[in-house]
């Protein structure tokens, strides 16, 4: 079904309607962000265990992590306007909860059910962006604005966080996403047009979403697990058999589903495979600079919480300026070049870090590997992105967008229980080595930082290997005019 309609009529809707989903997603990066800064304040108000303390992060990471193939299969089967309403209302409700709470219990149960909105929001409104702008010069344009946006939700999360907590209290961070989302909604059913998969019979494949969605949510908590109990322990040893064996009863699932909820013909574009395996690598080294960076300025600098989100606008701006840029050089050179060259660079950033002396200096030590950081991941987070969207069916829109943000999420849990063990034992054997010293004293942190940030910039390498092996060149295309933005299969619904 085709609806008619201008052309400038269509280039309004379709960027307010990127406006929209990038605002929508700016949120659910910036929620896992801001979080960190207000956990000792949480602590001390509904008087958390040390012990207990990082549920506040693990319970969100648990559901948004194992809830995002299925979300994204969800908003191509039951319409991804639809999918990207209710994500956003459960995400929105649950932060008015979240702030609400009164104990332990009740704000891990309800930063469970934000990770959960969080699966449903994200892969929805990644594959209304893939639906809405064709491949090619519109859709790098796009994800290059979504790219700003992803990006510097991280940094921002800090230095809001920092603000919210020190002025007001903590229960702000979570109240911050009630207008913010109440607006969205209101506009979506003005600049949002419904999308789905039409089939002469629906199915959904229950067996499939149950195995592998438990199984990278005990994927996720055996990576948080491991940072407090070690990887060799007999528990972490369990849980990642346990999540190993459910993975491998999805893919036997999925090779005799009639309607597979992750059809691994997918796989078969060699560019698609290469693009979620560095989305791996660029958010292990994401997550993970931010990480080790935050617990520089705060434990070996002495920052406030402030001052650590100040210090984090240099890459924010990067980041930003960067990723216009990354999504013009790809459609000009492809994906593959300019994701190589961002990995790179990141690994040249990374090479920087691990110089940081005990005493830096903000400007000479610090400053420089920064931009130098956000210019990196914006050149490769875009072209990541696009790559993992390359060639992709339209009826795959929503599991291809769940993918690839479960390929993020799955790296960010891998790089930073890999990076705290790494930085934790190197900093030990420094004090054991060295009489005097204490594992919290700022010399001994900071010879584990930098063992760790030349582990990451070995891995930023390897990303790089991975995107120039792996990764199709850029093909010339024959120039085709579109033929509106609603050529694909649409239903308008009654506003």
């Amino acid at each position: 079904m085709t609806f008619a309609s201008t052309a400038p009529e269509r280039d309004r809707r379709r960027w307010g309607a990127l406006a929209l989903i990038v605002a929508a997603q700016f949120m659910v990066i910036l929620d896992i962000a801001i979080v960190n800064v207000a956990l000792p304040s949480i602590k001390s108000d509904l008087h958390f265990s040390q012990a207990s303390l990082q549920w506040v992060i693990t319970a969100y990471a648990i559901l948004f992590g194992g809830a995002l193939l299925l979300g994204g299969r969800l908003a191509d089967l039951l319409g991804r306007r639809r999918l990207f309403v209710a994500g956003l209302a459960v995400f929105v409700g649950s932060s008015l909860l979240s702030g609400l709470a009164w104990s332990e219990s009740s704000l891990i149960g309800f930063r469970a059910l934000q990770g959960l909105g969080g699966a449903l929001l994200a892969p929805a409104a990644l594959s209304i962006l893939m639906t809405t702008f064709p491949e090619g010069r519109e859709r790098n344009t796009a994800l290059g604005i979504w790219g700003a946006a992803s990006g510097t939700g991280g940094a921002a999360g800090v230095l809001l966080g920092g603000l919210l907590t020190s002025y007001l209290n903590w229960s702000w961070i979570f109240f911050i996403n009630i207008p913010v989302g109440a607006l969205v909604i209101g506009l979506t059913p003005w600049l949002l047009r419904e999308s789905r998969v039409e089939t002469a019979e629906r199915r959904f494949d229950l067996a499939g979403a149950a195995s592998i969605t438990s199984g990278l949510m005990l994927l996720v908590y055996a990576m948080t697990r491991a940072t407090q109990h070690g990887w060799g322990s007999n528990s972490t040893i369990e849980l990642l058999a346990g999540s190993a064996l459910l993975i491998l009863v999805f893919v036997l699932i999925e090779l005799r589903s009639q309607a597979p909820l992750l059809p691994l013909r997918m796989f078969r574009l060699r560019t698609l495979a290469a693009a979620n395996a560095a989305g791996v690598v660029v958010a292990a080294v994401g997550f993970s600079m931010f990480f080790l960076l935050t617990l520089y300025f705060q434990q070996v600098l002495h920052y406030s919480p402030i001052q650590t989100g100040v210090a984090f606008i240099a890459i924010t701006l990067s980041i930003v300026v960067f990723s216009n840029v990354a999504q013009r050089l790809v459609t000009r050179f492809g994906s593959r070049g300019v994701l190589t060259a961002g990995l790179l660079v990141a690994a040249t950033s990374l090479a920087l870090l691990a110089r940081l002396p005990a005493h830096g200096h903000y400007f000479w030590d610090v400053f420089p590997a920064l931009v130098l950081g956000g210019t990196g991941m914006a050149l490769s987070f875009v072209p990541m992105t696009i790559a993992g969207l390359t060639g992709v069916e339209r009826a795959d829109a929503g599991v291809a967008s769940g993918l690839i943000n479960t390929s993020r999420q799955i790296g960010g849990a891998v790089g930073l229980a890999a990076v705290s063990t790494i930085a934790t034992t190197y900093t030990g054997h420094y004090a054991d080595s060295h009489a005097g010293i204490t594992a919290l004293s700022g010399s001994a942190l900071t010879h584990g930082f930098d063992v760790t940030f030349y582990v990451l910039s070995a891995l930023a390498i390897v990303g790089a290997l991975i995107a120039v092996i792996f990764i199709e060149p850029q093909r010339r295309r024959p120039k085709v005019e579109p033929v509106g933005e609603d050529a694909f299969v649409a239903i308008e619904e009654a506003a």
